[in-house]
């Protein structure tokens, strides 16, 4: 567990009772404070400028794949990942009291949650579907403007606090709907329970580039957990590689992999060390 001081700051996107400040919550299991941000780059920033002394961000949904804009704000941003948790994502169909399903001609959420919801909206006759920047956010506009042919797709603690009614329970595509979050933090130190590892590297244009990069692990009898490329920008048809495997900065072997791959790689940045959310 990450120490600081009694009640951090985490800086999440969304309006309050988001997924994202539930997970911050179960991830740290002690008073914070939270701090809503309109885009996923404000809760970087807000963590680089010290406004914020963590953030969290999903970075992969089980039903709809990775979050691509985190990762490439990963590349971009000086912080480092500090951890990482999961929740089950449960989405609800929620409106004003009193509405009803047949009243309803329009469906706000964030664009993730539209679309692990994607079976269910088929199912909607004249519905609209309008993304937002938040599932919380929806429901909190709904609630303030009054929306009375309108619902929101978003958690039931979001339901519950903006004293809302859930009109149909978990209508996410699959039950079985979890999304990944990183915790980010302009200072980590490698914990001593940490067990995976997160980099980024882009590959020389010479035949065998990716072989040789993945081989440096594989020659250690280092697991490799994910890999997933990300068009280099400026650069038409080149890469960059997120890669997670198994293991910490502070092992030897780790650090002759990371050491190796640095001589046949054109670019690399570790992202930090950290305790998988599979552990915890």
């Amino acid at each position: 567990m990450i120490t600081s001081k009694i009640q951090p700051t985490v800086a999440f996107q969304g309006a309050h009772y988001a997924f994202s400040e539930i997970a911050a919550k179960k991830y740290f299991n002690r008073e914070i404070e939270t701090l809503p941000c309109r885009q996923f780059k404000d809760v970087f920033t807000a963590v680089e400028n010290g406004k914020s002394d963590f953030g969290i961000v999903p970075v992969e949904n089980s039903l709809t794949g990775s979050i691509y804009q985190n990762l490439d704000l990963l590349l971009e941003s000086t912080v480092a990942i500090a951890g990482e948790t999961s929740i089950r994502i449960e989405q609800h169909l929620i409106t004003c009291p009193g509405v009803h399903l047949q009243d309803i001609r329009v469906v706000y959420s964030h664009p993730q949650a539209l679309q692990q919801c994607h079976e269910f909206l088929s199912s909607l006759e004249n519905v609209e579907t309008i993304a937002s920047y938040d599932t919380a956010g929806s429901v909190k506009d709904i609630r303030d403007k009054q929306l009375l042919q309108a619902a929101a797709i978003a958690s039931r603690q979001a339901a519950n606090d903006y004293g809302m009614k859930i009109i149909r329970e978990e209508i996410e595509d699959i039950p079985e709907n979890y999304t990944r979050f990183y915790i980010i933090s302009k200072n980590v130190q490698t914990p001593i329970n940490a067990d995976k590892t997160s980099i980024i590297f882009s590959i020389k244009n010479i035949p065998g580039a990716l072989f040789k990069s993945l081989s440096v692990f594989a020659l250690r009898d280092i697991d490799l957990l994910k890999i997933e490329s990300r068009p280099l920008r400026g650069k038409p048809w080149e890469y960059f590689f997120y890669l997670d495997f198994a293991g910490n900065m502070e092992e030897e072997r780790c650090r002759n992999a990371i050491r190796h791959l640095e001589e046949i790689t054109a670019f690399l940045k570790v992202l930090g060390s950290y305790k998988s959310a599979a552990k915890r």
